[in-house]
């Protein structure tokens, strides 16, 4: 695979996470614990894949502007994203290892109060990656709005 694919697969993988978290707590929900257990550390697997091919793409690839000439809403919207979607990247693996580990070692109470933080910043680190990605990458902003 070229470097040039990466963000599709990137992309790929931030929406198999998204659907494997969602898959996961309703598992726990109706009961299902180990088809939850089975399920979180498969999306915390395909989140490692995500961070491993992200790596290589930004090492050999650098960066990708957004355009200039969107409009300022536009503009705003998507660095407002980014932003938070950076931020909450940061810690989504700490507080994954954690949740992870509390689960693993049985530890239900603490396991469940540190989920319900994990849980929601995951899921919107994962659809906000899949944002960011069609924004970069899928939605023509030169075709919808060309250069002055």
């Amino acid at each position: 695979m070229e470097v040039t694919q990466l963000p599709h697969l990137n992309a790929s993988l931030n929406a198999v996470a998204t659907v494997l978290l969602l898959v996961g707590v309703r598992f726990i929900r109706r009961g299902r614990e180990t088809a939850h257990k089975r399920t979180m550390l498969a999306c915390f697997g395909v989140s490692i894949a995500f961070l491993v091919s992200y790596c290589i793409y930004h090492l050999n690839a650098g960066q990708t502007s957004f355009p200039t000439h969107p409009p300022l809403w536009i503009r705003l919207v998507y660095f407002l994203i980014l932003f938070s979607h950076v931020v909450l990247a940061a810690v989504v693996p700490i507080l994954a290892v954690v949740t992870i580990v509390l689960g693993l070692l049985d530890k239900r109470l603490l396991h469940r109060r540190v989920a319900k933080i994990t849980y929601p910043i995951w899921l919107y680190v994962s659809v906000t990656g899949v944002l960011v990605y069609l924004a970069l990458y899928q939605i023509p902003f030169d075709q919808i709005f060309p250069p002055p």
